[in-house]
């Protein structure tokens, strides 16, 4: 924890501020106020601005940002950008969650510069992590603006830090109409992201309308100052980090019962009209009941307290039943969220999220369904993306209507696919329900889970297809809180051990010299050669590593294999014999690494035509190259069509034509991003100060692998097959070079086969197999025809023949080696005279039926199947009048048919 030094700013004592401690939590806060006894941070103060606005006169949010803005650029900060709300840049987190994320880790660590110092931003943020409370508290938010003044301080240079982060905060507030009195400064320790600091909120009428960290810890193992549970030592650089809530800052200005009422007010009256609900906050009755439910949801801890619990306590505050506070407030609670989701929405998609089942675009279909869900109980029947254009044209987008084309398919699409899943969903529900309800259990919050996780069925649809069958769910009021949470943060690969050392990299310097000399730097435990130096490209970005030789002495040694640890580089060898200090000459399988090359620079191309012509949406998810072709993944809402491969195939050979210059650089990472913005991480986040960037053609990229020289060494390219490896992301697979003109001639000589074989040209090879196919359907139909000629000339004999035992006819009789159709019909039609019947096959195969007299005296088909197969070493089962199964030891059939014959006598 921090002393009361950290906080002794000469600002708080040339302003008469006092220090004290809050009588209701024992945190310390700062007030101008002498007679102040409370920290103003609810609970310990309520909401005294709703009704009553902190500044003297309403702002909208493009008013309220631009004052800030300008405010901070007219004191020395560049003004800067926002960046998206998707985080590619970060390889922890998926969205991004407040304007220090845009600077992490690269900058906070001081491995790079900033790209202004000091500087002020308005940054767009998404959480999550209380959804369920958006629309009921009347404050949270799924998006909201993180205005900020960030500076990076270092030790050899200050620019400024706690005092004067203080005084612009209050000049801010106080310029705003603020009452210098009603401020108050809390003392608050800040962590998070592996870094901490003292932090004061900035509370004003109970509500908080920033957080200054002076951020200048970073977490380490066995640190000397411990906050929350985790050790921290001093940065070598030190950061203002700052957080103002736009929307909060519009709302303070207002003073209208919710924020929302604040922030959109004309979109929240439209959804209302819509829905066919009336909304007047001009009726003083009506909109105190906004106003106190806000009020004492600010209160309270919504994930601990129930909204039942809550709903009472603000009717008896207010002196109307719980019934009429639930029917006035549930449907705007409603309407809230379907706002709110909508512009949360309009940022994911307008960023290019595309929704799936993993990462951002979980997220992003979390959120759709969510809405679609609320806006089904609204009676909202208008397309979901009507509400989403309705904000997207409000947004930072120039060239929003060409965007909006892309996320209106999308979003249809995803209404389509949420309709198909409730459809499905409720049989699955109920089966899941009927089991737990025979265990006399609820159905439990980890199943709900599940539902929702794997196979997207919204909780309370859950709920009313289980009680629809008298079962209960477990469904806490904070459901999608915790579904959320367990997905807004990446899976990161584990750290592993780096060795020292360093080797000089040659390949990027000389890409076309295969012959090298080097020195033995170290032999690792495991065999592995580290040298001095290296022309073999080491594994990673998708490219294989290059194979060749090490010679020493005239003894070679074949390299297989080569990785790169830290700053070295690792030879794995299929000889053992060098040693430290041996002096050798390297040489590189060049066939194999221009093949690398060759497709490497042709996924450049592949992605950049993809973009072209399917929208500058796609994104790549993945890559992989090898000697014979490669692959490409990229996020996509539907299935490429073949005249789409096509396209992009042709684009991608009119690129090679060009004979482009492929240009490599080492840029500083801040440089780069500036440059070329965040596309650069389409193949991921690489570490260090400096990036390489390749660029081919239009398509700019950070890059570590090995490339040709111009788009004419790559020479064609020809796209193999197209497959979609999960919900939103599509693989393109492809060849290049040598390989793409093998795979076509692998073609030709399938159609030259396919010719030979029907002995056609090759050009009337589709019309010849229409026509054999034709003629093969009606054969099959012929073939069915036969089957049933004879199951029912058989049919006459069996039941002729049939036993009788217990009153009812028995037929029981090995078919030979029918197949399971050909026994299925022929127990059919026996059944159907009344019998009760066994059939089994040389392979196998049991069928059991039972008519009409069997059923009535409660003999079951699967009960003989059961008895049947068990003899077979199998199962089987189906329903009383029909069923079948099979086991592996076919030659038991006989023991099988009299197993069956004992059952139905038995169950007879």
């Amino acid at each position: 924890m921090f002393s009361e030094d950290e906080y002794r700013l000469d600002f708080f004592v040339d302003e008469g501020f006092q220090r004290k401690k809050c009588e209701k939590c024992g945190k310390f806060f700062w007030t101008r106020n002498v007679e102040r006894k409370t920290c103003g941070d609810p609970p310990c103060d309520p909401y005294t601005f709703i009704g009553s606005p902190i500044f003297k006169r309403m702002h909208t949010l493009d008013e309220m940002r631009e004052h800030y803005l300008s405010f901070f650029q007219a004191r020395g900060h560049a003004r800067i950008k926002r960046y998206p709300v998707v985080a590619r840049w970060r390889d922890d987190i998926y969205l991004t969650i407040a304007s220090i994320a845009d600077f992490q880790p690269f900058v906070t660590s001081g491995q790079v510069p900033p790209p202004a110092n000091p500087l002020t931003i308005s940054q767009p943020c998404i959480r999550l992590d209380d959804l369920d409370s958006v629309g009921r508290s009347g404050r949270h938010l799924t998006t909201f603006e993180m205005m900020a003044h960030h500076v990076f301080n270092t030790r050899e240079k200050e620019f400024y830090w706690k005092d004067r982060t203080v005084r612009l905060c209050d000049d801010l507030l106080v310029g705003l109409g603020m009452d210098p009195l009603a401020v108050t400064y809390k003392e608050n320790p800040w962590a998070g992201g592996g870094n901490a600091g003292p932090s004061v909120e900035v509370m004003v009428g109970g509500l908080e309308l920033a957080t200054l960290v002076f951020m200048d810890l970073k977490a380490v193992p066995g640190g000397s100052v411990q906050i929350k549970g985790e050790s921290y030592e001093k940065m070598n650089n030190y950061i203002v980090d700052t957080g103002y809530g736009l929307e909060r800052f519009v709302w303070a200005s207002t003073g209208s019962p919710t924020i929302y009422d604040a922030i959109f007010p004309d979109l929240v009256r439209k959804v209302a009209d819509l829905a066919g609900v009336e909304h007047n906050l001009h009726d003083p009755e009506y909109a105190e009941i906004f106003a106190q439910n806000a009020r004492l949801a600010g209160m309270v801890d919504l994930d601990e307290y129930s909204m039942s619990d809550l709903r009472k306590k603000i009717a008896g505050s207010i002196g109307i039943s719980p019934e009429k506070l639930e029917k006035t407030i549930e449907p705007m609670e409603r309407i809230y969220a379907v706002v709110d989701h909508t512009r949360c929405l309009a940022y994911m998609l307008g960023d290019g999220i595309i929704p799936s089942n993993v990462k951002a675009g979980y997220l992003a279909r979390l959120v759709i369904r969510r809405t679609l869900r609320l806006m089904k109980e609204l009676g909202l029947t208008l397309p979901l993306a009507e509400l989403v254009e309705m904000h997207i044209q409000r947004l930072d987008y120039p060239n929003w209507q060409e965007r909006f084309v892309t996320i209106k398919e999308i979003l249809d699409q995803e209404e389509g696919k949420y309709a198909e899943t409730l459809e499905k969903g409720k049989r699955l529900v109920k089966k899941t329900a009927e089991h737990f309800r025979k265990l006399g259990q609820p159905v439990p919050l980890a199943e709900m889970i599940s539902l929702y996780d794997t196979h997207g069925i919204p909780p309370e649809i859950a709920r009313e297809s289980a009680e629809e069958i008298g079962a209960a769910v477990e469904l806490p009021d904070n459901f999608y809180n915790l579904v959320a949470k367990k997905r807004i943060k990446a899976d990161r690969e584990e750290a592993k051990a780096v060795l020292p050392g360093k080797t000089q990299l040659l390949f990027y310097e000389h890409p076309n010299e295969c012959v090298f000399e080097a020195v033995v730097l170290d032999v690792t435990e495991g065999g592995e050669v580290i040298l001095d130096r290296t022309l073999l490209y080491p594994e990673g970005g998708g490219q294989p590593a290059d194979h060749g030789t090490l010679e020493r002495a005239g003894q070679a040694f074949t390299v297989v294999d080569v990785q790169k640890s830290g700053e070295v580089v690792l030879h794995k060898l299929a000889e053992s014999g060098l040693a430290r200090g041996d002096r050798v000459t390297g040489k590189v399988d060049m066939r194999r690494r221009l093949a690398h090359a060759r497709h490497h620079t042709a996924t450049h191309l592949v992605h950049d035509s993809a973009k072209r012509v399917l929208g500058k949406h796609v994104w790549q998810a993945g890559a992989q190259k090898s000697e014979d072709r490669a692959r490409l993944d990229i996020s996509h809402y539907k299935r490429i069509t073949d005249a789409e491969l096509k396209a992009i195939e042709l684009e991608a050979n009119r690129r090679v034509m060009e004979v482009a210059p492929v240009d490599t650089q080492f840029l500083p990472r801040t440089e780069a991003e500036k440059l070329f913005g965040f596309e650069l991480y389409q193949g991921g986040v690489p570490p260090g100060t400096q990036i390489r960037v390749v660029r081919v053609g239009t398509d700019i990229e950070a890059c570590a692998g090995t490339h040709v020289t111009n788009t004419g060494m790559i020479g064609a390219i020809k796209i193999l097959r197209t497959e979609r490896i999960q919900d939103g992301v599509e693989r393109i697979e492809f060849a290049a070079g040598e390989a793409a003109v093998r795979a076509v001639q692998e073609k030709d000589d399938l159609l030259s086969e396919a010719s030979g074989v029907l002995r056609v040209p090759a050009d009337q090879l589709p019309k010849t197999a229409e026509r054999f196919f034709e003629e093969w359907k009606g054969q099959q139909k012929e073939i069915e025809r036969l089957k049933d000629d004879l199951a029912r000339a058989r049919l006459k004999t069996l039941v002729a023949e049939a036993e009788t035992a217990e009153g009812l006819k028995i037929v029981v009789q090995k078919m030979g080696s029918a197949d399971i159709d050909e026994l299925l019909k022929v127990a059919s039609l026996i059944a159907e005279q009344d019998c009760v019947v066994l059939l089994g096959s040389e392979t196998g195969k049991l069928v059991a039926a039972v008519g009409k007299s069997g059923l009535a005296k409660g003999v079951k088909a699967g009960s003989i199947i059961r008895a049947a197969a068990k003899a077979l070493g199998g199962g089987g089962g189906g329903k009383p009048e029909l069923a079948q199964g099979g086991g592996p030891n076919a030659q038991k059939l006989d023991l099988a048919l009299v197993a069956g014959k004992e059952a139905m006598r038995a169950g007879a």
